[in-house]
């Protein structure tokens, strides 16, 4: 029976979280490259080929572990680490931008989470991370950030990232739940997802919104975002380039001079 290490954890922090994970000895700890924020003395950091979970079984399967990966856009490699003292160790990983780290025991959630390919931040050795095919056309083919999903399994911990703030919530069977794809984190493995069209012609062009939303149904636990990355970046591309709009037109210009930015 394949088992992942056991570890304790403490999550410090609101708007910007970061992860304390405690290692015993001889446990180790699996990270997305990037996320690590510091460790005691007596844990060996290692770079590894795929995630490093035991289901892997030897090189070819090291190499499909990774290649499924890349084509989660992911790195090829990930970062392990490991306590090689006697006593117990820490290690903490930060969130990468705004918003809520999310505790997942794998072992109480039917040993499986799907999840968007950057939701991941980190795990117990042993938890296997890779890529979640979508079985209908229309979720592949306008999924848009829900196309391409990440599976996370095992019976251990994991590390889940979201931004703004974090919603918990549980279908029971026969229940459908509507959702921005980009506002969609994970879902545990009880829970169908499939793609929508919103549908109207005002809808469509006139809306702001997506033209497609996930609808999940089943019977399960899903994690929903109010602040996904890229509607983030896009709101701050579009202030960092070109002509400032402000909401109130005929005074846009009188406030830029009053906020110093009278160009």
């Amino acid at each position: 029976m394949i088992s992942n290490h056991e570890i304790d954890y403490h999550v410090y922090g609101e708007e910007m979280q970061y992860v304390e994970v405690e290692l015993d000895p001889n446990e180790t700890a699996i990270a997305e490259p990037g996320a690590f924020m510091m460790m005691d003395e007596g844990v060996q950091m290692q770079t590894i080929f795929g995630d490093g979970s035991q289901q892997e079984g030897g090189l070819l399967g090291k190499l499909f572990s990774a290649g499924k990966r890349m084509l989660t856009g992911e790195s090829l490699f990930m970062t392990a680490f490991t306590n090689i003292a006697y006593g117990k160790k820490k290690v903490s990983f930060a969130s990468p931008y705004p918003g809520k780290i999310i505790p997942i025991n794998l072992q109480q959630l039917g040993g499986r989470i799907t999840c968007q390919k950057d939701a991941f931040l980190c795990a117990a050795k042993g938890v296997s991370v890779s890529i979640a095919f979508q079985r209908k056309l229309g979720t592949g083919l306008f999924g848009g950030e829900g196309f391409i999903m990440q599976k996370l399994e095992g019976d251990g911990m994991a590390f889940m990232h979201a931004g703004g703030h974090v919603v918990e919530k549980t279908l029971q069977y026969g229940e459908a739940l509507k959702i921005d794809t980009g506002c969609l984190v994970g879902f545990t493995s009880g829970i169908d997802y499939d793609i929508e069209f919103v549908g109207g012609i005002k809808n469509t062009i006139f809306g702001g919104e997506g033209v497609f939303f996930a609808t999940l149904r089943g019977s399960g636990k899903v994690w929903i975002q109010s602040l996904p990355i890229s509607r983030l970046a896009g709101r701050i591309l579009q202030y960092g380039t070109g002509a400032r709009k402000e909401e109130g037109s005929i005074l846009g210009g009188l406030g830029n001079l009053l906020d110093g930015d009278g160009r």
